[in-house]
This record gives structure tokens, C-alpha cells and sequence, in this order.
């Protein structure tokens, strides 16, 4: 009998995303809570739990409890796992609701690293954010700091082994971009097809610039309790049926099919069976997309398609409007926000409650929900419903 969890998802709160100069890390984090307490029908006394997960720029520690004002919390924490935290946190806040040491748990992602006078790039992931002495430094001597190139010799790697093309990328892209245009929330709306991909310019050869994630400032929460709470809430509970972790270690070892195997396959396993679900039953995917490339390989190690097919699988278009497998339907982090795993979490809140509008799926029974962190060196999993588990 699956193990499943007993957890829902009642609250969401989505600040403005984007150039948003001016405000900290942590007004962003109050107004997200705030959004989503308002839209559980919550009250701040309510919450007894506080997860935060640790960001860019450094400064949501946990004296952020005490600036946002909460008191005679039974679980705090600031967490990172880098991209991939939201689904740990995720865990820990049901676990810890399951086991009654929590009630309401709030989870937020707040980051503010855009300023008026850096680019995307050097306010996210320039030379400053990354030690440079020692054995890092020769790294970085020839370039390689940061997640670009190494990404881009993940993706480089996969092309050479498995013949996959700069037009399978592209088509990820282009599909996500046609979501963005039906989400209020996203930074990027204009249609792009793939001849502005191929022309759009190199970032880390082979990835280009709209093969790339955003940058953002802004914040996202999410308010999870019990499944039996949840009922008597203001919005329809979206129920937490699987979760699970995987740190692989470094995916850039030689001896480990370096960059082309990630810790989805093994999250991934036990999330599922967790949830009792397979991934015939998955109607909607929200995966992470930092690159184009990690959605295609992470498809690929959930079994959506066998190893190195995820290029033709995607080819058809299927991932975008009116695909069979919808995937990113809020534009993702590449066209949507960059708010790390919360960005796919969202749009799966939105999705489960049937609350897309536009962009909503026809089928939202299961959505699967994916997290990764670092280069590929973290990954979680959650399996949402608007089903309660039956167990």
C-alpha cells in the first residue's frame, strides 16, 4: 500500500515579477505571505510553521521570522538545496503536519538580485557571486564560473551522444513562450517562433539566449496543511500525494554518464509510488527549466520517453498549446519568472485548482511537478492532485 501523505496545498501567494528596483528580499517575502494567506482565507495568527528557501542574494536567513513579524512558530527554517528546495521543503512541511508538530506551514522563495545598474547577468551570476581562490579559481580562469557553461557542456554532450538538435531546444522554447502569452504573471508574452531562437544570441554554445532562464525579483508562497483542514478553506485543497529527493552528487563526473542522467529518475521512482501514479497518469508536467535542456533530459528520467529520445519526443510540439503532454503552462522560468522551483510549483497550484483560465488544461487530475538544483546535482519531485489520496 502506498505510503501517501496527508498534506494540501491551500494557500498561493504571486508577487510582481521582473525589473522591480527598490524593495528587499523580505518586503517581497511579506506581500507573497500575505497574498497567500488572503487567498486561503488565513489568518497570520493561523501560521505555526515557516520554511524559507535560501536565496541568491543571501539575505533571507532566519531572522527573517522576526522581521516578518511571527511569533511562536513550531517549525522555522531557511533551507537550500538550491533549485530543487521546494520539493524538500515540500516533504518536510507534510511530514511535520503528519506527525502534528506543525498546523499551517508557510513555504517562500524571495529574491531581489536585479538592480537599475547591472545587467541580468551581472546582478545574477557574475564573477562576484562565486570564490575564486584555490582549485576554483583554474576553473575560472578559463571562464567557467557560474551555471551557464556547464549547462551548456551537459547540453553539448547529450547532442553528441544521442543526436539531438539546437531545433529540439528551440521547439521547448517557443512552446513555453506560447503558454507565457495566456499567464498575467509573465515577464515575457510575445510569440517567438524558431527562427527568433536560432537567431537569438549564443549565451554558452550550444545554448542560446532564449534557450535561458529569467532573472526576477519577486516572491512566491504557498500554505500547505492537513487534507482534513483544508476542506473547510476558502479555496479548492490541492492535495500533496507523492514527494521525494535525490542528490546524485556531481553529474560532471566521467565515471557517471556526466550531465545526461539526473536525479529525477530515482526522485522520481519514489514519488510515484508514493502517490500510487505513474507517469501514464500525469496530465500536466511543471518542470524545471532553467535551460531548455534540462526539461528534455528531465522527461527523459521520469520515463516519459527512453534515454537520449527526449529530442524527437518533444519535436512534435506536444509540451505547448494543444500538445498531448502540456508542459510549463504558466511559461516556466523561461518565459514566465524566475522564482527557482516555486515557479513550476505555482503554476501546479493553478493548474490543480483549475484556475488557468486561458491557459488551463483540459485534464488536471495528476501534475507532476519537478525541482533541480545546482548543475543537475539536486533534484525533487511532488505529485499534486485535486483528488484527495484514497488511503
Amino acid at each position: 500500500m502506498p505510503n501517501r501523505s496527508k498534506g494540501a496545498i491551500v494557500g498561493l501567494g504571486v508577487t510582481p515579477m521582473g525589473k522591480i528596483y527598490g524593495r528587499r528580499s523580505v518586503d517581497f517575502a511579506a506581500e507573497a505571505i500575505a497574498l497567500a494567506l488572503d487567498d486561503a482565507g488565513l489568518e497570520k495568527r493561523d501560521l505555526d510553521g515557516l520554511l524559507i528557501n535560501a536565496n541568491i542574494s543571501g539575505d533571507m536567513d532566519p531572522r527573517s521570522q522576526m522581521i516578518l513579524g511571527f511569533e511562536n512558530l513550531t517549525l522555522i527554517n531557511v533551507m537550500s538545496a538550491y533549485g530543487s528546495t521546494a520539493g524538500s521543503m515540500m516533504q518536510y512541511a507534510c511530514m511535520a503536519i503528519e506527525q502534528g508538530l506543525a498546523n499551517v506551514v508557510a513555504l517562500v522563495y524571495a529574491d531581489a538580485p536585479l538592480t537599475a545598474n547591472r545587467s541580468a547577468g551581472q546582478s545574477y551570476a557574475g564573477p562576484h557571486r562565486f570564490p575564486l581562490g584555490g582549485m576554483v579559481g583554474l576553473r575560472a580562469a578559463y571562464g567557467n564560473f557560474g551555471a551557464n557553461p556547464e549547462y551548456a557542456m551537459a547540453a553539448r554532450r547529450h547532442m553528441h551522444l544521442y543526436g539531438t538538435t539546437s531545433e529540439h531546444f528551440g521547439t521547448i522554447a517557443v512552446g513555453q513562450r506560447a503558454w507565457a502569452g495566456m499567464s498575467p504573471w509573465a515577464q515575457m508574452r510575445s510569440p517567438i517562433t524558431l527562427e527568433d531562437h536560432h537567431n537569438s544570441r549564443f549565451i554558452a554554445d550550444p545554448l542560446r539566449l532564449l534557450d535561458c532562464c529569467l532573472v526576477s525579483n519577486g516572491a512566491v508562497c504557498v500554505i500547505v496543511t492537513s487534507a482534513a483542514k483544508a476542506r473547510d478553506l476558502k479555496q479548492p485543497p490541492v492535495h500533496v500525494l507523492g514527494y521525494a529527493q535525490c542528490a546524485p552528487g556531481d553529474n560532471l563526473r566521467t565515471d557517471r554518464h556526466p550531465a545526461v542522467e539526473t536525479g529525477a529518475k530515482r526522485s522520481g521512482e519514489i514519488a510515484f509510488r508514493m502517490a500510487g501514479v505513474t507517469v501514464k497518469d500525469v496530465d500536466t508536467c511543471q518542470l524545471y527549466d532553467c535551460y531548455t535542456y534540462t526539461v528534455l533530459v528531465t522527461l527523459e528520467d521520469y520515463g516519459f520517453c527512453k534515454k537520449g529520445e527526449g529530442g524527437p519526443f518533444v519535436a512534435d510540439g506536444k509540451l505547448g498549446p494543444g500538445g498531448s503532454l502540456p508542459t510549463n503552462t504558466g511559461g516556466g522560468q523561461l518565459s514566465g519568472y524566475y522564482m527557482w522551483a516555486f515557479t513550476p510549483l505555482s503554476e501546479a497550484v493553478v493548474q490543480a485548482r483549475g484556475q488557468g483560465g486561458e491557459r488551463q488544461v483540459p485534464k488536471n487530475d495528476v501534475v507532476l511537478v519537478s525541482a533541480n538544483g545546482g548543475i543537475l546535482n539536486f533534484h525533487s519531485t511532488i505529485i499534486l492532485s485535486k483528488h484527495a489520496s484514497s488511503s
